[in-house]
């Protein structure tokens, strides 16, 4: 699966526009939105208006660097967001070039008519031909062609889109590489899915998500507990008989809040929403994304996700007397012309392990297709029949022969092929049965591990499949499904769902169909194909653009990387507050309070050169933090308790040990310089 090739965090046409863009984030109506760094930005307001009027007894040069520091703080958490920002942009310049005005042949009466692709509207039907690119998001109509979506999904190999079933969609600015297809237009203008990925990654649809908002707000609560402290100080200070400079408490307040986790917060939302598109994964809403960091069970269909969607043929069982190699030779001729590809199996299996050298039907032959009402198909050659099919089609077909002895036989062969995961087709010749081959339905390399990922991630999962229960009961071992549901309808997995939301558990899925379109959106997270139906597109809260079922399991994991993402910086962020109270305070009261002496564990030069290092730190970390807010932290699947250890080990002793290091190097510097 090919990806959107990502830029560099570090590229001039990224860094350049995003320095500019964090410039106009100051904006105050744009700098709001981030409280916390809102008040920053109000302190240094404050500060830069008492550089010109004050006079408190500090230098001049000292309240100068304190101001140039706290903007920077400031911008720097602007630049963040910019540069996140700027990433999605980047992209989106690349999708309108894929969406360029494009030219529709509409079909007008018997004959078609050039338009523009803006002027079409839901329900015209346009004619696209080869060479040609596919105008507006549809559905195929009429005919069927490959189509290059690499524009839209990176994969460079074309794919099939024909008329009815479950590969009829298309999407603008595809190119039709063969045939000639009928379209039907299923948007308006601006409404297509390019439209929607531009604007998605440009971050006009993107809102705060619950998880950000609970975590803005408890942010914004700690900043005015902390803002309430420091009001109070003077009163101390004036009480033990001195004063603080409103400069000293200017500091002391900005390294209190938490204007780190504040300043990188948006920014690792909006790389979250990126990371899915450029897993070619179009994420509805933030939300969306969210939830599937939660997920406590994922509900996948067998065929095509689990399985690789294509029975093949693996043994012939005769019966009744009958050779194994008289049923490989029936089977043969009954499957020459059955183009499906169990039928290419059977004729594959019949040559290797039979030696069968029949190439080609004789003259004469007639074939009888397969129909969904007979449920058999076959070949009739000089007078004699041979029929394939399901088992008890082909016993009501031939009416004497359901109660001989071969048909008894054939029930057992039957029962031990549905117990063994597999499916059994019955052959019978001139009334009479040959026997049964064995369709094998084979189970995708490497799942049993990638759900084994997800049982350590606390996820349960569960196979959704038609099949009946002794066939889905043997694929479900073999996979290393935790659960399943056989003989499925679109009722029986909306139930299913809502079952376990009642439970208090949040659900994914995906599917493609009209009959997933209830179930796709009852769950959390429905991902939808984009080659499914139009009704299911709508339905899920996710479409995947390179229609691979088995990305669920990827989704989860961007999902889970999102969420731990945001905790681990907030670890890091609360926890490095601890080390500048050790750095700030003491240089504050020492003189009031001799005895806070002791607290000066960095043993920092002066209470001026410390306050001075503590907000230049609190500054620098911000940037020194952007890569990893925007790549994600390095996600393994685990259960939540190893989780948890494992970040307050990485990013809690590292919060700790990181300012005691970097505030005690910038002390030295700021000394050695002169600059306190």
């Amino acid at each position: 699966m090919a990806r959107t090739a990502a830029k560099s965090l570090f590229t001039a046409d990224l860094i350049v526009p995003a320095i500019g863009d964090a410039f106009r984030k100051l904006n105050p109506r744009e700098l709001i939105r981030n409280p916390v760094m809102f008040t920053t930005a109000i302190v240094a307001t404050l500060l830069t208006l008492l550089l010109v009027v004050g006079h408190d007894g500090l230098g001049i040069g000292f309240k100068l660097q304190l101001v140039i520091w706290l903007w920077l703080t400031v911008l720097f958490g602007t630049f963040a967001e910019a540069i996140a920002e700027g990433r999605g942009k980047a992209q989106a310049a690349s999708l309108r070039a894929t969406k360029a005005e494009l030219t529709a042949k509409r079909v007008k009466g018997a004959g078609v008519e050039d338009v523009a692709a803006s002027a079409l509207r839901i329900g015209d039907v346009v004619v696209v031909e080869t060479g040609e690119l596919i105008p507006s998001d549809g559905e195929v109509v009429e005919g069927v062609a490959s189509v290059n979506e690499a524009a839209i999904t990176g994969e460079s190999a074309p794919v099939i889109r024909e008329a009815g079933g479950d590969r009829s969609a298309v999407t603008a600015g595809t190119r039709v590489l063969s045939d000639r297809i009928k379209v039907r237009v299923t948007v308006n203008p601006g409404q297509g899915f390019l439209d929607r990925m531009i604007a998605l990654v440009e971050g006009a649809e993107r809102q705060k998500t619950p998880n950000e908002i609970a975590l803005t707000i408890l942010l914004v609560g700690l900043t005015i507990i902390f803002l309430i402290a420091v009001a109070t100080i003077p009163g101390f200070a004036s009480y033990a008989g001195g004063g603080i400079p409103v400069a000293m408490l200017a500091a002391l307040l900005i390294t209190l809040i938490p204007t780190t986790i504040a300043a990188l917060l948006s920014a690792i939302g909006i790389a979250g929403m990126d990371r899915l598109v450029r897993f070619n994964v179009l994420a509805k809403s933030g939300r969306a994304v969210e939830a599937a960091g939660d997920i406590d069970v994922l509900l996948l269909d067998k065929t095509g996700t689990i399985t690789v969607g294509d029975r093949q043929a693996s043994e012939f069982r005769a019966v009744g007397g009958a050779s194994q190699t008289d049923l490989a030779e029936a089977a043969l001729l009954a499957s020459l012309a059955d183009e499906t590809p169990e039928g290419r199996s059977i004729v594959v299996l019949a040559r290797e392990q039979f030696a069968v050298t029949t190439t080609a039907l004789p003259a004469g032959a007639e074939v009888i297709p397969f129909t969904a009402q007979t449920r058999i198909s076959g070949v009739q050659i000089a007078g004699s029949l041979i029929q394939k099919g399901a088992v008890d089609s082909i016993l009501r077909a031939n009416p004497g022969a359901g109660e001989t002895a071969a048909a008894t036989e054939l029930r057992r062969i039957t029962d031990e092929i549905a117990r063994a995961g597999g499916t059994p087709l019955a052959v019978a010749q001139d009334g009479r049965l040959l026997g049964a081959i064995f369709l094998k339905d084979v189970v995708k390399a490497g799942i049993r591990e990638r759900f084994g990922e997800l049982r350590q991630m606390g996820i349960r999962t569960v196979m959704i499949t038609g099949d009946n229960p002794l066939t889905a009961a043997a694929i479900a071992a073999e996979a290393g499904v935790d659960d399943f549901l056989a003989q499925a309808t679109p009722e029986d997995k909306l139930a299913l769902i809502r079952k376990e939301q009642q439970g208090g558990r949040l659900v994914a899925m995906c599917g493609d169909g009209t009959n997933d379109a209830p179930a796709l959106a009852q769950a959390d997270v429905g991902v939808a194909m984009n080659t499914g139906t139009q009704a299911a597109r709508e339905a899920g809260n996710m479409v995947d653009l390179d229609s691979d079922p088995t990305k669920l399991i990827e989704v989860v994991g961007l999902g889970k990387q999102l969420l731990m993402t945001r905790g681990a910086l907030t670890t890091f962020s609360v926890a490095n507050d601890v080390a500048k109270y050790f750095a700030i305070i003491p240089a504050m009261f020492v003189v009031l309070y001799p005895g806070l002496a002791v607290l000066n564990v960095m043993g920092l030069a002066t209470p001026q050169s410390a306050i001075l290092s503590a907000i230049i730190f609190n500054a620098l970390i911000i940037p020194l933090l952007v890569p990893l807010a925007l790549k994600g932290v390095a996600y393994k699947p685990m259960g939540a308790g190893p989780l948890l250890a494992r970040n307050l080990a990485v990013y809690g002793l590292g919060g700790l040990v990181a300012p005691f290091i970097g505030i005690k190097i910038i002390d030295l510097a700021v000394t050695g310089l002169g600059l306190a």
